[in-house]
């Protein structure tokens, strides 16, 4: 018999299954020559992912990074303006315009990524601070990077910035050991990057990034002390990609030592289990989760690849917040 559990676990790991199902037809369809541009994959993020979609609300603001799928599921990303995007749909987020991964909606606090992740920190602080001078009060933003990032200026800037002025900034660092294939050897000298909090003077929170359940209590723990008034939290989740940098790159850097560690859990598999030991869920459940995903996915798919890309004889190239690029464009 079935046992009962709290809907956010569930939900979490539905939302995991449905990012990974949704990768897997990413990169199906590049190495099929349909996608243009590099696909970057989340296998092995998912759980650390979800964990900060589910940690925001409506009006929170959320930069996702390139292997953030699950989080912006979570967020309310549906899977067709995900699947629009990379297709290069006009009618997609981002109109045809980048048929890749920097796509979001700002006006729903989602902000499309900029690729240099270190300076998606300062934008989502410009607009807590914009909520601070409206009187919008119990918001959050998250910044989420990878290790790399952390070794930039416009890391240090920002989060310099988000702790003098207490923002409610949740900053998500994916330690995956690598920025693309530099080691954190050669990224930085002190123990651990969680370390780096206590010179920023900012709450500091590490957590192993293979786990859901640990996953779900250290994010939302942190998302809460920033929604309460206590500033800036940095998170540091400890985890490896599952895969390369892109499609492009074959991973051949990484020591199989590392991949047959800990750090190479895959946290997806890891949940699955839980939830089947837990009695949470059988595999029937689990296989009915699957088809229901690959066939939406699909019917996605379908659509996006039967609409018009922007034509570029009759486009307007002007900026996205343009009248003629508003986001009252129909869906």
């Amino acid at each position: 018999m079935l046992q009962p559990v709290t809907e956010p676990q569930l939900a979490a790991f539905r939302l995991m299954l449905r990012a990974r199902l949704l990768d897997d037809k990413f990169a199906a369809l590049y190495r099929a020559g349909k996608i243009h541009g590099g696909v970057f994959l989340g296998r092995g993020q998912e759980a650390l992912s979800v964990s900060v979609g589910l940690s925001l609300r409506k009006g929170d603001v959320f930069a996702p990074l390139i292997r953030d799928a699950a989080g912006r599921l979570a967020f309310g990303e549906t899977i067709l303006d995900a699947v629009r995007t990379y297709l290069g749909s006009s009618l997609g987020p981002m109109r045809g315009r980048d048929g890749n991964v920097h796509r979001g909606r700002p006006r729903d606090g989602l902000l499309p990524m900029i690729s240099h992740l270190g300076a998606m920190i300062s934008v989502v602080n410009g607009m807590l601070f914009a909520h601070r001078l409206k009187k919008i009060s119990g918001t959050v933003g998250a910044a989420c990077l990878g290790d790399g990032a952390t070794s930039t200026g416009a890391f240090h800037e920002a989060l310099n910035q988000a702790a003098v002025e207490k923002l409610p900034l949740l900053m998500v660092v994916a330690d995956n050991q690598f920025a693309y294939s530099t080691p954190t050897s050669r990224q930085f000298a002190c123990d651990e990057l969680v370390d780096k909090a206590a010179g920023y003077g900012v709450g500091a929170h590490s957590v192993d990034a293979t786990d859901l359940t640990a996953c779900l209590k250290v994010v939302g723990t942190a998302a809460a002390r920033a929604r309460a008034g206590e500033g800036p939290q940095l998170i540091v989740a400890k985890l490896l990609r599952l895969c390369g940098h892109g499609e492009h790159d074959d991973a051949s850097y990484i020591p199989p030592e590392m991949k047959n560690s800990t750090l190479g859990r895959d946290c997806l598999k890891v949940a699955e289990e839980y939830l089947l030991q837990q009695k949470w869920t059988d595999a029937a459940t689990l296989a009915t989760w699957r088809s229901e995903a690959i066939r939406e996915i699909e019917d996605a798919v379908a659509q996006a690849q039967r609409e018009p890309g922007p034509d570029p004889f009759a486009e307007k190239w002007n900026a996205i917040a343009s009248e003629h690029l508003n986001e009252t464009h129909p869906q």
